[in-house]
């Protein structure tokens, strides 16, 4: 009996060493988050996303992010280094430019602007054909290139989500952003960039995980959704205001992911996941917040499928809010809005879902 206890004594002791002591790479910082209220009031759960449906993209995986192109066609970053042209229905390859492409704009000549969290900033031609727009930082290589907006002088405002954790260092930009959420150390940035001036300036940093930028029609501000914090923050560019950021919504239910200009001046926020219980729990616990990473992965906390969308003005009002319970089409990133559909992008899945607003009107 002796040597079975001490047995089982030496094992819990080296599973409590192991929890305690086994390097991981998250270092995590505490913090104290909001208590979430959940799905109320302007958030409140309906199924006005179940008419969506989905365009096949056949080989290709995870549209991340779309624009509308000068030509009339929709063009969606996918995740093995391909641009998809989208016109009526038929998905064809547009352009191959490596890495992972997210973020993606139409600039003022028709060219195509795209933020790779492997190599920075692209451009891309009308024949497909790529070209480097910017791919360091203080000498540094730019990773973890998010997401960009264009401002109306043509300055390309981007988001670079983690200065630590990398796409490329930790499997990929959905594990890294795991990582970098659960130690909230707060390693994102934001940048202007001017091509014609080759000039770069930092306009925001200690960011949460800084994701989804949008610029206003005018100019004078930018939208960040600050994914590790719940809310999304507006940056002044221009007026009295200038250089200040303010938070226009706080405590969101979600963890919002991308931001895009939609028609009448509103904007569009996807929310990749509802919020961890377990996560916000020990948001100021940061030793048991280290212990979790030591743990295997299936037991981690992870995105819970969800299909959430919202649309909102720059005063912070929410103006539209798009549900599907069925969760057909999880973990959206965002929304590209035409005249006559809501394109949604999504993190995973080889379906580009289209929800035509005739069939929105009539829910």
């Amino acid at each position: 009996m002796r040597k079975t206890l001490a047995t089982v004594g030496t094992l819990l002791g080296l599973i409590a060493a192991y929890l305690l002591l086994w390097p991981v790479p998250v270092d995590p910082v505490a913090w104290s988050a909001p208590v979430d209220r959940g799905y109320v009031g302007p958030f409140s759960p309906n199924d006005l996303l179940k008419p969506a449906t989905g365009i096949d993209l056949g080989s290709f995986e995870s549209p991340e992010d779309a624009t509308l192109g000068r030509d009339g066609h929709i063009y969606v970053t996918t995740d093995n280094g391909v641009v998809l042209r989208v016109q009526n229905g038929s998905v064809s390859e547009f352009a191959n430019i490596g890495g992972r492409p997210l973020g993606i704009e139409t600039d003022r000549d028709g060219s195509l602007l795209v933020a790779n969290t492997r190599f920075g900033i692209q451009r891309i031609a009308s024949d497909g054909s790529m070209t480097v727009v910017l791919d360091t930082i203080d000498k540094r290589p730019l990773e973890n290139a998010n997401n960009l907006g264009i401002g109306p002088d043509g300055v390309i405002y981007f988001s670079q989500s983690s200065t630590k954790f990398t796409a490329a260092g930790f499997g990929g930009s959905y594990q890294a952003s795991l990582l970098d959420i659960l130690e909230h150390g707060g390693h994102g940035n934001v940048y202007a960039f001017d091509p014609a001036l080759g000039s770069l300036r930092r306009l925001m940093t200690g960011i949460n995980y800084a994701n989804g930028v949008a610029v206003s029609e005018d100019g004078s501000y930018l939208l960040l959704a600050e994914t590790g914090h719940y809310r999304i923050l507006k940056h002044w560019l221009t007026g009295e205001a200038k250089g200040s950021t303010e938070i226009l919504i706080d405590n969101l239910p979600g963890f919002p992911d991308n931001i895009k200009n939609g028609l009448n001046g509103r904007f569009w926020v996807g929310f990749a996941a509802p919020r961890n219980q377990l996560v916000d729990r020990l948001s100021a616990k940061p030793l048991l917040r280290k212990m979790i990473q030591r743990l295997p992965e299936f037991v981690r906390p992870k995105a819970i499928p969800f299909s959430h969308v919202i649309a909102i003005n720059g005063e912070g009002d929410v103006l539209m809010n798009l549900h599907d319970s069925a969760a057909r089409f999880p973990t959206l990133t965002g929304v590209l809005e035409t005249r006559d559909s809501l394109y949604l992008t999504t993190l995973f899945g080889g379906q580009l879902p289209q929800l035509k607003k005739n069939d929105l009107q009539h829910q």
